[in-house]
């Protein structure tokens, strides 16, 4: 039965409705406002980046910051900033947590983004400042300059109505001017040699990639080199394309992978370039796991496109996160030989959440564990010196030694094929030692490889076609960085400011003339020739070669 008014019911009074219709229509109000402010108090984080996940977190803003920041701007003394005072807010509470949870504002966002995401929007060149102008080192091949016929040592005057040479403009202000959304134009004036006038381009700027693989050449008759300078959304491509064309074009059969001074990226693309080191399938790579955050096992898919012999991976203190998954995997399955020196220690797996206003956190979600078991994490506690760490290994000499590496977990790990020991709790501790050469931080070296590029542009800019009719192997055995130049470079560095006596310099001479017969090969052979002048010296890499040949021991005490 449905129950219906009486018709004699005193809600059909004139009086009586006179009292309820006020009192009706208020709570409909308060209720609205109810509603209205709860609403407000729900803005939406949805995750993306780092560590994919759809969550949609609800934040209260009805907290006591939030009062705090009302008290403040309605009654505090002077004027104050509130979205200043927000983000430092945000930051304190971060850092009370751990070193890698971290507030992105949002002018800074799409910057780094960019260097996860592969690509950013520009004109596409890659330049030098010289002597207060900007120098064109080259065109990126198929980009937006190179399409409108901007050449390589071409000098920029302007950009658009503004003069920026000879005016002491800042590498950030000129990245600013140049960059730009894809589709709009920017106007560059040049100074071209054997012009008399300046050539103005408009070029219009276009999606550009940021490679994440630097360099792949093979070392010798079968063994490649690959070195990867971050995980970014596209290094698994960048990587299996390198890998394809030194497999059916140039015989690889065994692999140097370089990872020093790889911050990390992309969990996901380690884990998918760790898949073709390994024929096997579902061998266990790493996993993650957090106190919200249930266990999550990566494995290996069974599906290797290349056959891949011997494998040697190169770490050093520079070596974090994602870099340190690829090593861990490969030590602990004694897949290959780790060589270098200790890594980072970054066991920790963020996810990336979009606030309302366009910033982002970074927060830690889990911690990540190598097929053993091992968390790589070196400790944050109160009282660690954790932004400290890489110069209290310089101070400790255990960039020197390997005797001076200390083992801050102490508990014991085994390998899963050989039953070797390895540890845990502070970075990943490299099968074969290589300590870093102390003159490479000496303070004169330091100082005076700032002015090579500049010195070696100088040098050469008449000389474009100096050595048209050398390949770069012959190249690399003929040239000789002749003593005159290294004094003609510390004249160059003295002009600008740097004092180094003629004993400091006989001291760093050696390691100056590889810096310099490096970066004469970049001008006329690109990064190959860099590289392999670089590596022919580099004792880590020789090192790699002679553990791949097996003419040293592979062994952790």
């Amino acid at each position: 039965m449905i129950n219906t008014p009486d018709s004699n019911s005193s809600s059909n009074n004139p009086r009586t409705l006179k009292v309820w219709i006020p009192l009706l229509m208020s709570l409909m109000v308060v209720g609205g406002m109810v509603i209205g402010m709860k609403m407000q108090k729900i803005p939406l984080v949805q995750t993306r980046g780092i560590h994919a996940s759809n969550q949609r977190i609800a934040i209260n803003e009805g907290s006591k910051i939030e009062e705090l920041l009302r008290y403040i701007e309605n009654r505090y003394v002077d004027e104050v900033d509130r979205e200043k005072l927000v983000d430092k807010a945000i930051r304190t509470i971060l850092d009370e947590l751990d070193p890698h949870s971290s507030y992105i504002d949002a002018d800074h966002l799409k910057s780094v983004n960019e260097q996860l995401q592969g690509n950013f929007e520009g004109v596409g060149i890659e330049f030098l400042m010289v002597d207060d102008t900007i120098l064109v080192v080259s065109p990126i091949n198929g980009g937006p300059s190179d399409n409108v016929g901007i050449l390589a040592n071409d000098k920029i005057i302007s950009i658009e109505d503004s003069i920026v040479a000879g005016v002491n403009i800042t590498f950030p202000e000129i990245v600013t001017k140049l960059r730009g959304e894809r589709g709009t134009t920017v106007q560059v004036g040049v100074q071209r040699k054997g012009e008399n006038e300046l050539l103005y381009f408009d070029v219009e700027r276009d999606e550009i990639p940021i490679n994440s693989v630097d360099i792949a050449y093979m070392l010798d008759e079968k063994t490649g080199y690959i070195k990867v300078n971050r995980f970014s959304a596209t290094t698994h491509i960048e990587f299996m394309d390198s890998l394809e064309y030194m497999v059916e074009k140039e015989g690889l059969k065994d692999l140097v992978i370089d990872l020093r001074q790889n911050p990390g990226g992309y969990l996901q693309e380690a884990t998918k370039m760790l898949s073709q080191l390994f024929d096997e399938k579902q061998q266990l790579l790493v996993y993650t796991e957090g106190r919200t955050v249930k266990r999550s096992d990566y494995e290996t898919t069974g599906r290797a496109f290349f056959e891949i012999g011997n494998i040697a991976l190169l770490i050093d203190e520079g070596s974090a996160s994602a870099s340190e998954i690829m090593a861990g995997a490969v030590q602990d399955w004694d897949r290959g030989v780790v060589v270098g020196r200790r890594s980072f220690g970054k066991g920790l797996v963020q996810e990336q959440y979009t606030l309302r206003d366009g910033s982002a956190l970074r927060l830690t979600v889990a911690r990540y564990f190598t097929p053993t078991g091992r968390s790589i994490q070196k400790s944050y506690e109160p009282g660690n010196d954790y932004d400290g760490d890489i110069a209290n290994r310089v101070t400790s000499g255990e960039l020197f030694s390997q005797d001076s590496i200390e083992i801050l977990d102490t508990l014991k790990y085994y390998t899963k094929r050989d039953k070797r020991v390895v540890y845990g709790g502070g970075g990943i501790t490299p099968d074969v030692f290589v300590p870093v050469d102390s003159l490479e931080l000496n303070r004169n070296f330091l100082e005076l490889r700032e002015h090579i590029p500049q010195f070696v542009y100088r040098q050469h800019e008449n000389k474009t076609d100096r050595f048209k009719d050398y390949s770069i192997n012959n190249w690399i055995k003929s040239y000789r960085v002749t003593d005159q130049m290294i004094d003609d470079l510390a004249d160059y560095a003295r002009d600008k400011g740097v004092e180094i006596s003629p004993e400091e310099l006989k001291e760093i001479t050696p390691l100056i003339r590889t810096s310099l017969k490096a970066r004469v090969a970049r001008q006329y052979y690109g990064e190959e020739g860099s590289f392999k002048v670089l590596n022919q010296a580099d004792e880590v890499v020789k090192t790699a070669i002679k553990s791949l040949k097996g003419k040293e021991p592979v062994a952790l005490e």
